[in-house]
């Protein structure tokens, strides 16, 4: 007999605090995760973090949602991410999932988001027949070192008996590419690199229009869902932990010592993302700053969906790139949410919104 638990912040805090979250076949979320989904500032003492699926006394499955609001004339709207969907391979077939899905949008009312999908979820949320798409966000990925021993195998599994001869291959071709890179020009301007956001960005990122403030960016820098130096939770399907995973907040100046940009990059085993970026100046300066920062930190790739900021990066002549392509992010909306937001709303999302900022 299938039955339902749900967790709201009291809920899930003493789901953790007692241990309870460790007694299954499976982790249904791990203790930072859910200390810092506790702490979302956008989160209500109501709402609904985590949903549980048993089969009698089984954990069969579970559904985490992740709270966010748009401020609209003035008025808060609340809605939540769908961020984690497991059913476990022993209770399929008996519609576990769809089961849960249910009890979230019950929970919501129907406002519900989604992205970052993979394809086979995104099958099941079609399924469904309550998600539509709204505007994609149309991004670039960079790429600055050879990767090879990483990438084949992961396309061609039946290649990983090759990878000391790939891993030879990125040796040398790296060697070179950090001889050329060794030639590239410092940024000849100010700029400060720091952990968080700090008193003189706070006034300067409010000017802008923005899902996120200064405070609640500066919370998912200080929680974090994935820690660094640890090898992943076999247990837990979703990012519990990575090599390296830190984030970076980056002020840049001008040549009379005002501030003109700041942006959140976040690198995560090499791979560089840049989750907010607010400037009131051409981002000329970024692009010097970003090349010098991938080059330093040996970043393999950089991906990015800020329109602008790719331009001037595509029209950089010494901008060190090997390769590029075109990447899409989608979004579903579930009807309901469409149905209750202002007619012709545009959610005006930044990389980071939603729960990309977190993994």
């Amino acid at each position: 007999m299938i039955h339902l638990r749900t967790l709201d912040r009291k809920g899930l805090e003493e789901f953790v605090s007692s241990g309870d979250f460790e007694k299954y076949g499976f982790l249904p979320i791990t203790k930072h995760r859910a200390l810092s989904q506790i702490k979302n500032p956008k989160a209500d003492d109501d709402q609904t973090l985590l949903f549980l699926a048993f089969d009698d006394e089984k954990l069969a499955g579970y559904l985490g949602c992740f709270p966010d609001h748009f401020k609209i004339e003035g008025k808060i709207f609340r809605y939540a991410w769908l961020s984690t969907l497991y059913v476990s391979d022993e209770f399929r077939g008996k519609r576990i999932a769809q089961t849960l899905l249910n009890k979230a949008f019950e929970d919501y009312k129907g406002n519900i988001a989604i992205t970052e999908f993979t394809k086979e979820a995104e099958s099941l949320y079609q399924k469904t027949e309550m998600f539509e798409y709204i505007l994609p966000k149309i991004g670039k990925r960079y790429y600055f070192r050879s990767d090879l021993a990483t990438l084949i195998p992961l396309k061609k599994p039946s290649a990983k008996s090759f990878k000391p001869i790939f891993s030879v291959l990125d040796l040398v071709v790296n060697s070179f590419i950090s001889v050329k890179n060794s030639f590239t020009k410092k940024p000849d301007f100010r700029f400060e690199i720091l952990k968080k956001i700090d008193s003189e960005s706070v006034p300067f990122i409010a000017k802008f229009q923005s899902n996120r403030n200064a405070e609640e960016i500066n919370w998912l820098i200080e929680n974090p869902w994935v820690l660094e130096g640890k090898t992943e939770v076999e247990n837990y399907l979703f990012s519990g932990f990575a090599k390296q995973f830190e984030y970076f907040w980056i002020k840049i100046y001008n040549e009379n010592d005002t501030l003109i940009t700041c942006a959140l990059l976040l690198l995560r085993n090499g791979h560089l993302k840049i989750p907010y970026l607010f400037s009131s100046a051409d981002t000329d300066k970024l692009v010097r700053f970003l090349n010098d920062f991938i080059i330093k930190n040996k970043v393999k790739t950089l991906t990015s969906y800020h329109t602008d900021l790719n331009q001037k990066i595509d029209s950089a002549k010494n901008f060190r790139k090997m390769y590029q392509k075109n990447f899409e992010r989608r979004y579903l909306f579930h009807k309901e949410l469409i149905h209750h937001l202002p007619q012709h709303f545009t959610p005006d999302y930044q990389d980071g919104d939603g729960d990309c900022a977190m993994t």
